[in-house]
């Protein structure tokens, strides 16, 4: 399957951060290889996650660009497909198959504080997961788990320092 690719638009450094680690984060444990963060430049940010991947493994990257615009142009010039979470989309039931068909790499556009029209018009898919407001941290789990057919969730994160061991109660973490 192709690399998937999240963008996330207008990050604000004061407002955002928790919501951006926490798409970092689900980006990363549900087999996204990397996160582009536009808005403002947050190194703490990305150096927490950076931080996360060390300790708990896997191959992933969280980048800062500047201008997002150009990494969409840049993007489809290179054959990639863009892929844009949005509650006026197709519904992702309808839509999540057209969009797994390509081998091509998908950059997958999560919202900030207002999405510009050129999202939508350069996005080959808008999907919705539902057509109610809610958290692009949700929207992208559940796209990323459709998208991976659940595959994601037997994911093997190597290199990493901490390993949960899955118990039916209590804690188990392995250091390695």
């Amino acid at each position: 399957m192709s690399a998937t690719n999240i963008l996330r638009l207008d990050h604000r450094r004061r407002r955002d951060a928790r919501i951006t680690t926490h798409v970092c984060l689900t980006a990363r444990a549900f087999g996204a290889s990397r996160v582009f963060l536009s808005g403002d430049e947050d190194k703490k940010l990305m150096d927490n996650v950076h931080d996360v991947t060390k300790r708990w493994g896997g191959d992933f990257l969280v980048e800062y660009r500047k201008n997002w615009d150009n990494l969409m142009d840049q993007w489809k010039k290179d054959g990639g497909e863009i892929i844009h979470l949005t509650m006026y989309g197709e519904p992702i039931q309808d839509a999540i198959s057209p969009s797994k068909s390509s081998n091509k790499d998908k950059l997958v556009v999560v919202g900030g504080s207002r999405v510009p029209s050129k999202v939508y018009r350069e996005a080959d898919w808008n999907i919705s997961v539902t057509t109610q407001p809610h958290s692009e941290v949700s929207a992208l789990a559940i796209f990323l788990h459709m998208y991976y057919g659940g595959e994601e969730l037997a994911r093997k994160f190597e290199g990493g320092k901490l390993q949960v061991v899955p118990t039916a109660h209590g804690k188990k973490i392995i250091e390695k």
